[in-house]
């Protein structure tokens, strides 16, 4: 009986994301990815949180307080990476995995939103800074910053709830666990209610927004360009004010990018959620590849980030300064 049994279980499918498999790799390249990304991601939304407590400059702009916000959401995104990997590994089978799947689902789906509401509020920030500069001050206040950050988690958090409670499927990222893939299926009508209240809003407000504020600065740009053209003795001012649209539009542009590669990892998870939703296709590859290229999305907004502002390029060096002459001592050190 016991040997009968055994090969039954040795000749079973293995449950793996990409679907049932007979071979272990299969797991274990998976497991190996989502690693992976786990520590990509958790190296790099400390490396940025580090940064701003360490770099007093980056404060000035109030889009800092929400890219701090997007790198908490995205670090713990990227511990939650550890789950998938840990039930893959076979380490969570005592776990009820209806509840564990469903806990897992909503907590990534919250912190996702979290990012893609910050993304939106950043837009309208710079919009506003842009569109009404003198009086940004008094619109735009400590108070109501504070305000605006609760207010994002708290959207996020309530707008998932209902698929806790059995309503639809928020994503795949709960597909971790066999039940979650079997037996927890979408439902059109939910995933109709996400995209009417989160991601269609978002988005809008994401195009509305820049594409005012590219507007504008071309049309600065070129009323700057015929001043200094007519009173070509006024240099000095001319080039002052160039400069300062300069500045607008460049720090405009690092927020853009870090927009644009959010929507392009995220869409094709997006157009795979409302066709399985609708019953035109289901595939657990598709599900694996897209849920993944867009988490992956947690470590490119700290990369590009990093790469495109200069006052944190700034204060990551004054971060690393300390260890550096420490590191080339202890190298010289085992040299000799």
């Amino acid at each position: 009986m016991n040997s009968s049994s055994s090969a039954n279980q040795s000749s079973s499918p293995l449950f793996c994301l990409l679907g049932y498999s007979h071979s272990l790799d299969t797991c274990m390249l998976e497991v190996a990815v989502i690693l992976f990304l786990a520590v990509l991601i958790i190296a790099g939304n400390l490396v940025v949180i580090s940064v701003f407590h360490c770099a007093p400059l980056l404060h000035h702009h109030t889009t800092g307080h929400f890219i701090q916000t997007m790198a908490y959401a995205d670090l713990l995104v990227g511990l939650c990476c550890l789950v998938p990997s840990l039930s893959l590994l076979h380490y969570l089978r005592g776990l009820n995995e209806e509840l564990a799947c469903k806990a897992f689902g909503y907590v990534v789906s919250v912190l996702k939103s979290v990012s893609m509401a910050s993304l939106a509020c950043i837009s309208v920030d710079r919009y506003i800074a842009i569109t009404r500069p003198l009086s940004y001050g008094t619109l735009v206040t400590p108070c109501r910053l504070r305000a605006c950050i609760v207010l994002v988690w708290a959207y996020s958090a309530l707008i998932f709830l209902p698929s806790f409670f059995g309503w639809g499927k928020p994503g795949y990222h709960g597909d971790v666990f066999q039940w979650c893939a079997d037996s927890w299926k979408t439902n059109p009508t939910f995933s109709t209610f996400i995209v009417a209240l989160l991601y269609a809003p978002a988005a809008l407000t994401v195009c509305f927004t820049y594409g005012s504020i590219f507007r504008i600065c071309r049309q600065h740009t070129r009323e700057i360009s015929q001043r200094h053209a007519r009173f070509s003795s006024q240099t000095e001012s001319g080039e002052g004010e160039r400069c300062e649209g300069c500045t607008d539009k460049r720090y405009a542009m690092v927020l853009f990018r870090i927009t644009s590669v959010f929507y392009v990892l995220w869409m094709p998870y997006i157009l795979y959620f409302l066709l399985e939703s609708s019953g035109l296709y289901r595939h657990m590859a598709a599900s694996f590849l897209t849920t993944w290229l867009a988490i992956s999305n947690s470590f490119c907004n700290c990369l590009i980030y990093s790469l495109s502002n200069s006052v944190f390029r700034k204060g990551l060096g004054n971060l690393l300064s300390p260890l550096l002459p420490s590191c080339l001592s202890y190298i010289y050190t085992v040299r000799t």
